[in-house]
């Protein structure tokens, strides 16, 4: 290998192994510039004007339709690792019966971290090994094909 060969594969595989390590940027939800958010007065703009100025709301209030919400959440992923959670921002626009903005607020989110609970659900019965699995059914079988009785003997009795 020629010292001009063994230069161009040490600055590829250089640039290989810093673009691995490279973050992945997620962007997530309806991003609300400021100017937009500005742009929307309280007792004057109707429910058309905040979809003109912002654009559709991420989602309304499920039992009331004159909530709506703003959410934007930028992640950031590295290797293998679980997304980590950069800025997070929650824009509430309430309307009043006439559809009439009547509060706007942004949310200072502060997120809990939920911990993960691995449990199992205990459950009845009995845990066989495969050897019992396997071995169990030896001699429950019929030799003259007669109906196994519920009691586990050959039919029942008195029949």
């Amino acid at each position: 290998m020629t010292m001009k060969n063994l230069l161009i594969t040490t600055i590829i595989s250089s640039a290989l192994l810093l673009t691995a390590c490279t973050p992945t940027v997620n962007m997530r939800g309806n991003l609300i510039d400021e100017y937009k958010l500005a742009q929307v007065q309280k007792g004057v703009d109707t429910r058309t004007d905040v979809l003109r100025k912002m654009g559709s709301p991420t989602t309304v209030a499920p039992f009331d339709d004159t909530v709506w919400y703003y959410l934007e959440q930028k992640t950031e992923k590295r290797g293998i690792f679980d997304d980590e959670v950069i800025e997070d921002r929650v824009v509430v626009v309430m309307f009043d019966a006439n559809g009439v903005v009547e509060q706007i607020n942004d949310l200072d989110n502060k997120r809990q971290d939920v911990p993960y609970v691995d449990r199992k659900t205990p459950t009845s019965g009995n845990d066989f090994t495969f050897m019992q699995q396997m071995l169990g059914n030896l001699g429950k079988f019929n030799k003259d094909g007669a109906a196994a009785s519920p009691t586990g003997g050959v039919g029942a009795p008195g029949r």
